[in-house]
């Protein structure tokens, strides 16, 4: 029919059809501290592993350079992240933003960055829980397995207590959120009662004489704070999903901004504590390499069987980071399937208002990812800088979209407003270049990126020569393709139906 499609900027819009919308449907279940939890649980695993491989790369002076620095792109990043998603409370998140202000294509763009940042973590987050999960079993029970078997049982585990309801997620976020920063602070009491603590430790890396600038406090010399900056990130990725629970959240407009960057603060703390205490009692040079560095600091100074009793705890946080982020990836799935960018069986929601399709579909390509990846060595940093140079790609392209926005949307309803405005947003951009330059002059992770263009090639392929030509327009899409005059409050003003007339009528070529 000639009056029920619509093509804006190079896209192709089609009528949902009879109950498309409500097949995909979410429950607001969130308030503040739900939110809160979720975001603190999708980063706490970054505390217990991954962020000690920037030591080996840059030693402990280079790793808290770049620290200081990532510290400071995410809070000018969540900052402007806040005012965006205050904007358009959908749960399209970056994908949204993106879409907005630079199109389909800008959109498609971004919340692939996004697919692949939050399906990769996941990813890096099973396999530093397997290597603990491991390592704890076999010191208490003599019981130890191949890794991909853990992987499994984690993938099916976490798959099923997603696809059980937000209610449900929300709330073992929350009390695993609190548990990990209870571990945390735990390690930090114990090994300085213990007097296990020696600073001095912190700079037992000895100066590479090849390297320009080397010092104990920069081992690798300068160069190597480039090298560091993703594994910095490794602190904190993964808190700026909170835009995703737009639509599952009571209040997303006052409760989103605030949750993320009272998440940010919390994080910050946990983050000092073992990134000062845990070289400190193991010597940085031991801390470099280990997949469980938390576990490496209680066997510093406890004996065997309770060290491991404690790691079981430990555990705990990673898992948190487990539900945290995969939650992210299925509602990037669901809102970008939803749209039509991806095959829309992936939003189908079912009786319990999950995407249970898109995070099976979501564990799948991760488990497939290890595997892979794990016939060489380094598995878990090769995947953790995919999942970084994803998430750096969605943040360069998120500050875009906020000053394009800022530009081209001056009157749209801003419910809450960036203290830092543009200058915060074009700070954390120019960071985040930085770590993607730091990612690819890398030789160690050419593999992360070969790996990522491969992805991208094959999503664009796609997407221009299918997915564009099969969008819905979701809430995301109307308000874009109605320069925000319809599509800020999904719930009030309905999905589809007359509005979706209106528009589609109202724009025939």
């Amino acid at each position: 029919m000639a009056d029920d499609r619509l093509k804006s900027s190079g896209a192709t819009y089609s009528q949902a059809g009879e109950g498309y919308f409500e097949k995909r449907q979410l429950k607001r279940t969130a308030g503040f501290w739900g939110l809160w939890g979720i975001g603190v649980a999708a980063v706490i695993s970054g505390d217990f592993s991954g962020w000690n491989f920037g030591i080996g790369e840059a030693g402990w002076g280079g790793l808290a350079v770049a620290s200081v620095l990532i510290v400071i792109m995410y809070f000018g990043m969540l900052f402007s992240i806040g005012e965006m998603s205050a904007a358009m409370p959908h749960t399209g998140g970056a994908y949204s933003f993106a879409r907005a202000s630079m199109g389909p294509w800008g959109g498609f763009i971004t919340g692939f960055a996004e697919t692949i940042e939050y399906v990769f973590t996941t990813a890096v987050v099973v396999f530093f829980s397997a290597s603990y999960a491991d390592a704890v079993t076999s010191e208490l029970f003599g019981l130890s397995m191949p890794g991909w078997v853990w992987w499994l049982i984690l993938y099916a585990i976490f798959v099923g207590l997603n696809s059980w309801g937000a209610a449900l997620s929300f709330k073992f976020a929350l009390v695993v959120a609190i548990i990990s920063i209870g571990i945390l602070v735990l390690f930090g009491v114990l090994a300085i009662a213990n007097g296990a603590v020696d600073f001095s430790r912190l700079f037992d890396i000895a100066p590479d004489p090849a390297a320009a600038g080397s010092s104990d406090f920069l081992p690798f010399g300068w160069v190597a704070v480039l090298y560091a900056l993703p594994f910095a990130m490794w602190f904190f990725l993964g808190i700026e999903e909170l835009p995703l629970a737009a639509e599952e959240a009571h209040d997303p407009a006052r409760d989103i901004p605030k949750a993320g960057i009272w998440g940010l603060i919390s994080l910050v703390g946990c983050g000092a504590i073992v990134f000062f205490l845990n070289p400190a009692v193991t010597g940085s040079e031991a801390l470099g390499a280990s997949d469980e560095p938390l576990l490496d600091g209680f066997r510093a100074f406890l004996p065997g069987s309770l060290a491991a009793v404690l790691s079981a705890f430990a555990l705990i946080g990673l898992l948190a980071s487990l539900q945290g982020i995969m939650y992210a990836y299925g509602r990037n799935l669901y809102s970008l399937s939803r749209a039509g960018y991806y095959p829309k069986v992936l939003s189908l929601t079912g009786s319990r208002q999950t995407p249970y399709i898109a995070l099976i579909l979501g564990a799948v390509i991760g488990f497939v990812a290890l595997v892979v990846v794990s016939l060489n060595e380094g598995a878990g940093d090769v995947v953790l800088n995919i999942a970084v140079w994803g998430a750096v790609l969605a943040y360069m392209l998120q500050m875009i979209s906020f000053v394009l926005l800022r530009r081209n949307f001056p009157n749209a309803r801003r419910p809450w407003v960036s203290p830092t405005g543009n200058a915060g947003a074009i700070v954390a951009l120019v960071i985040a270049a930085i770590t993607f330059v730091g990612v690819l002059v890398n030789p160690t992770y050419r593999p992360a990126v070969i790996a990522i263009v491969v992805f991208y090639v094959i999503g664009l392929l796609v997407f221009g020569f299918y997915g564009r030509h099969r969008l819905v327009l979701s809430p995301e899409e109307e308000y874009a393709v109605t320069g925000g005059l319809h599509g800020y409050d999904p719930e009030a003003e309905g999905l589809g139906g007359t509005i979706e007339d209106e528009i589609l009528k109202g724009h025939t070529d």
